[in-house]
């Protein structure tokens, strides 16, 4: 049992109801999970207000309710209630004291920007261990805590769930945290009730606006913005032209990094390395560091992603010798994934799974002039045509053979998806391939990959499942590869 009132330390209120100075089981944010003697958060959802369950919650004993508008009672004899202008930011504080404020006890980096977000925090991880500092992970494909994997439902997770991960991370014995903040995660307040060491602003574009997420762009920026008052440290890509006005306001210590020359960390003298099976990056680093990286990611921005994790890992003493050993052997999941099948050509698994990702991705691959950039992908099921006519327009224009395939179809037939894919196509001059398996797909592309050709397999990345019919299958395109090469006695 905690008492109710350490669990409002950090935060304004008024007990209209009972009295703050009683004692609670447990924090609770979901009217299904509530318990005798809880405190229960009130949250407005975009689906379910939490206010509406306040007499269900009575009913099933909570001690205390946590609101932010009037509610409906009932009896009530016993019951304490908080009053606080918002749950969320509320609930942020509520749980982070709720967990003993684990984040007290660790270093926490977050990692904020359109893309980028998850290959960062996978380098900095990477390089930190390397350099032997045990870190867990908050991200969009999952959390790590030492050897426990816990598959992801949100980049950021609500607050009470990330402050139960922290205590996780703490009792595991993490020094450091490294987390993608998402533009979601700080506009809904998840990040609050600690203090970022260090907040990372990597780029930004128009993406994710719409009813369901922000309203404008200037939103979108503001809400990135919030991280750099919530940190001590900010180091930003200064070569992003929307930094100075994502930083507007901040009240931390500043930093930046890019091929800008009045950058505190530099990169230039960019090369593209070709290698037998698979695409790199060299570049040279000056400023706050100077040493030359090489490493086996390839495209520009890889650079500016290997870049800000050394501007990360030379805050933790990380000697030179370990960022360059560690960054040469990183891989990210699905992430332009190299997956080694030949020294004839190049195939790689990338997340890709929107017009921009993949316009993105397909214009940097073209960098290496490949002697054919092939591309495989479908589209998911239940979402927009117009992703399918965009990311086909897209392929038929940069790719030189597309390999049209299945995603998760989820409740659509997939050649329906297909049909609107080719649609897309039809804009362009690209040549293209039909194969709705999707492994049957994968092995077209390796058997009849060609001498100095790039292969892309994108939009499935990390997941390791199909969706289709309402049921995931398993699904890793690794498996995959791996099973083809054997069956075709390519191993």
């Amino acid at each position: 049992m905690i008492k109710c009132q350490d669990l409002l330390r950090g935060i304004k209120y008024e007990c209209i109801k009972g009295s703050a100075d009683v004692m609670v089981s447990e924090v609770v944010n979901d009217s299904r999970k509530i318990t005798k003697d809880c405190l229960f958060i009130c949250i407005s959802g975009a689906n379910f207000d939490g206010h509406s369950a306040a007499a269900e919650a009575v009913k099933k004993g909570a001690r205390v309710l946590v609101i932010s508008h009037d509610i409906e009672l009932g009896e009530s004899d016993g019951i304490t209630v908080i009053k606080v202008d918002d749950t969320r930011y509320a609930m942020a504080f509520i749980s982070a004291n709720y967990y003993g404020n684990p984040a007290d006890s660790m270093k926490i980096i977050g990692v904020t920007g359109t893309k980028g977000k998850t290959t960062t925090v996978y380098l900095v991880k990477y390089i930190l261990e390397k350099a032997g500092y045990k870190v867990g992970l908050v991200g969009t494909i999952e959390i790590i805590i030492g050897d426990k994997v816990i598959p992801a439902l949100n980049t950021t997770p609500e607050s009470l769930m990330l402050q139960q991960y922290f205590k996780e991370m703490k009792d595991a014995g993490c020094d450091v945290v490294v987390m993608e903040a998402s533009s979601q995660g700080l506009m809904l307040h998840r990040t609050q009730g600690f203090v970022f060491d260090y907040g990372i602003f990597t780029n930004i574009e128009p993406d994710h606006i719409g009813p369901n997420e922000h309203a404008s762009f200037e939103d979108y920026i503001n809400c990135k913005a919030m991280l750099f008052k919530q940190c001590r440290v900010g180091i930003v890509n200064c070569d992003d032209k929307h930094w100075k006005q994502v930083t507007e306001g901040h009240t931390c210590r500043l930093e930046t990094y890019g091929f800008n020359e009045n950058a505190d960390l530099r990169a230039s003298d960019l090369k593209l390395v070709t290698g037998a099976g698979f695409l790199g990056i060299d570049f040279k680093v000056s400023g706050l560091l100077d040493m030359e990286i090489e490493t086996d990611i390839p495209g520009k921005f890889s650079a500016y992603n290997a870049l800000v994790a050394i501007a990360i890992c030379r805050h933790f003493g990380v000697k030179e010798s370990d960022i360059k050993n560690a960054l040469s052997g990183a891989k990210v999941k699905g992430r332009i994934e190299m997956v080694k099948v030949s020294d004839e050509f190049t195939l790689m698994i990338d997340y890709a799974h929107n017009a921009m990702a993949l316009e993105s991705l397909l214009t940097t691959l073209r960098e290496y002039h490949p002697a054919r950039l092939v591309c495989l992908f479908g589209c998911g099921g239940n979402r927009s045509k117009l992703r399918r006519y965009e990311m086909g327009e897209v392929s038929g224009k940069l790719a030189d053979l597309t390999i049209i395939t299945s995603d998760n179809p989820r409740f659509e037939e997939p050649q329906d998806i297909i049909e609107d894919i080719k649609t897309g196509i039809g804009k362009t001059d690209g040549k293209y391939v039909e194969i709705c398996d999707r492994k049957e797909a994968i092995r077209y592309a390796i058997l009849n990959g060609q001498k100095g050709d790039i292969i892309v397999l994108a939009g499935k990345g990390h997941e390791y499942y199909q969706e289709i019919k309402g049921k995931k299958y398993p699904m890793d395109e690794r498996v995959l590869i791996s099973e083809i090469l054997k069956e075709e006695h390519l191993v």
